[in-house]
């Protein structure tokens, strides 16, 4: 199901709160991801800590907290009260990035926004629209943005395409390095530019959607080969991912 996004400033944090009471009324659930902060793990669990007992004073045990550093008996039992209706409120660092699948979650806070980039908002906007009813993504914001983190935001709120969205995420921070570690800015040895290969990106996304609704496990001969191509682009991390979104 399409996702309408809202990108709302941090000054409207109640206002915000005030629509997820509303929403747990209704019978929805939600998730509630709380912000990068200076790529520190410790530092993000004190966050979504800090949030999950902000929550729990409003809406009581309706709140439930996972995050990456839980023994894996411990967040299986959170998931399962969340997956199970037994909590309405999954306040969660980017733990849940992936991997999560709970069609009654049709809202998904996303708390400094800006701090995240526009593939990792992707996948965590994709938890929701899972299910027959409308989903809201919400996208938190602070107060001074830089140029690249305000077009990341408006384009998260044009468009739910992917494809549409790697192509721009690749515009915004560069190729990176093939053969090298970097990850963003420009690669000193170009083999192409997303500008050089304007016309064939269209028939490479058609082209990889046929594949996918055909043969969505990748077991065919030309599943198969696609398969290789991953690999030798060491994306193949990614064919676990492509019925689960």
């Amino acid at each position: 199901q399409p996702i309408e996004t809202r990108v709302l400033s941090e000054d409207r944090l109640d206002d915000v709160v005030n629509a997820l009471g509303r929403h747990l009324s209704a019978g929805g659930q939600a998730y509630w991801v709380c912000p990068l902060v200076e790529e520190s793990e410790k530092t993000d669990l004190a966050a979504a800590e800090a949030r999950a007992e902000t929550l729990r004073a409003r809406f009581g045990d309706k709140v439930g907290l996972v995050h990456g550093r839980m023994k894996g008996p411990d967040k299986d039992a959170v998931m399962a009260a969340f997956s199970e209706g037994r909590t309405g409120v999954l306040v969660a660092t980017t733990v849940i990035e992936v991997g999560v699948d709970v069609p009654n979650a049709t809202l998904i806070v996303i708390e400094a926004a800006d701090r995240f980039g526009l593939a990792q908002l992707h996948q965590l906007r994709g938890r929701v629209g899972r299910g027959s009813g409308a989903s809201n993504c919400l996208l938190i914001r602070g107060s001074a943005l830089s140029e690249t983190s305000r077009a990341r935001l408006a384009l998260m709120r044009e468009t739910n395409d992917g494809f549409r969205i790697a192509e721009e995420d690749l515009r915004l921070r560069g190729a990176g390095e093939l053969l090298g570690t970097r990850q963003s800015g420009e690669a000193q040895f170009r083999l192409a530019t997303p500008e050089m290969l304007n016309d064939l990106l269209p028939i490479a996304h058609d082209d990889t959607r046929l594949l996918i609704d055909r043969d969505g496990g990748l077991s065919g001969p030309r599943g198969q080969a696609a398969r290789v191509a991953l690999y030798l682009f060491e994306r193949d991390a990614g064919v676990a991912l492509l019925r689960s979104g």
